[in-house]
C-alpha cells in the first residue's frame, strides 16, 4: 500500500469516528456507557453502540430523530441477529475472520489516535497565511495554454521543428507525439501553471512569445519535447478567506503523516 493511500484510508478512520461519543467520554461516563440498549435472545445490545451509529449519521449531516433511532435500533438487532447465527457456525473462530476482526479492531482505535491527535494540535491561522504565500509565490500570476509534441530522440524533435519552420501545423505533427493525453487533441495542453510542468518544460515554455515554438528540442525525463505557446492569460487565484478551509486541511494531512512517519522511524520493526 502507497503512502498516499495508506494516509488517506488513517483520515478516513479519523473522520468517521470524529463525533463518537464513546471516544470523548471520560472515565465518570463508562458506566451509562455500558447500559443495555436493547436485547436480542437474551443477549444484551451496549447503548454505547447506538451512541455511536447515531454520532455517525449525524456527522453526515443526519439530524436525530425519532425516525432515525427507530432505524439505529432496527440495524443494531439485525446485527445482533446475524452475529449470534454466525458465531454459531464458528465463523468467530475461523483465522481469515479473525483477521479480518482484528484489522477492524485496529482502525477503530486508529481512529481515535489520529482524531485526539488532530484535536490537540490545532492549525494556526498564522500556518495557514504562511501556506497561502508560498502557495501563490510558486504559482506567480499567470496561466499559459501550451501544446507540445513529446517524441523519443533528439532528432525528431529536431525533425518537427523543421517541419513547424516550413509551415506546418503543430495540430497535425502532434499525432506523432508519445503523450498519449495530449496527442489526440492536437497537442493541446490545455491552461496550466508553470508549477504544473517538470522544471525544463516550464523554463522553456514561460520563455515564448505568443505563437511562438521552441526551436531547441527540450529534454526532460519523459523524452524530447517541442513546445507551442499559444497564450497566456492572468492567473486569478481565490483569497485567503475563501481558500482557508482547503490550506488548513492539507496543513493537516501533512502535520498527521509527519506524525506518523516520525512514529515509524522510532519503531522496533524485526
Amino acid at each position: 500500500m502507497n503512502r498516499t493511500l495508506c494516509h488517506a484510508l488513517l483520515l478516513a478512520f479519523a473522520v468517521s469516528v470524529s463525533s463518537a461519543p464513546a471516544f470523548a467520554q471520560k472515565k465518570a461516563d463508562a458506566k451509562a456507557d455500558s447500559a443495555t440498549f436493547a436485547t436480542v435472545n437474551g443477549k444484551a445490545i451496549p447503548k454505547s453502540r447506538a451512541d455511536a451509529l447515531i454520532a455517525g449519521q449525524a456527522a453526515q449531516g443526519q439530524p436525530d430523530s425519532p425516525e432515525l433511532r427507530k432505524a439505529v435500533t432496527e440495524e443494531l438487532v439485525r446485527r445482533e441477529i446475524l452475529t449470534q447465527e454466525s458465531v454459531k457456525k464458528g465463523f468467530d473462530k475461523k483465522p481469515e475472520v479473525q483477521g479480518q476482526m482484528d484489522l477492524a479492531r485496529q482502525g477503530v482505535l486508529i481512529g481515535a489516535y489520529l482524531n485526539d491527535y488532530v484535536k490537540t494540535h490545532p492549525i494556526t491561522d498564522e500556518q495557514i497565511k504562511k501556506e497561502y504565500t508560498e502557495i501563490t509565490t510558486k504559482l506567480g500570476n499567470k496561466e499559459y495554454k501550451a501544446r507540445h509534441v513529446l517524441v523519443e530522440t533528439e532528432d525528431q524533435a529536431k525533425a518537427i521543428i523543421a517541419k513547424l519552420k516550413k509551415g506546418e501545423k503543430i495540430d497535425d505533427l502532434a499525432k506523432e507525439s508519445k503523450d498519449p493525453g495530449s496527442k489526440d487533441r492536437g497537442g493541446d495542453l490545455g491552461w496550466a501553471n508553470p508549477a504544473s510542468f517538470v522544471p525544463p518544460f516550464s523554463a522553456a515554455m514561460t520563455k515564448l512569445e505568443k505563437g511562438k515554438f521552441t526551436e531547441t528540442p527540450v529534454k526532460t525525463d519523459f523524452g524530447w519535447h517541442v513546445i507551442l505557446l499559444e497564450d497566456t492569460r492572468e492567473l486569478k487565484l481565490p483569497p485567503m478567506d475563501e481558500a482557508k478551509g482547503q490550506i488548513a486541511q492539507q496543513l493537516q494531512q501533512r502535520m498527521v503523516q509527519k506524525h506518523i512517519d516520525e512514529l515509524r522511524a522510532k519503531s522496533k520493526v524485526e
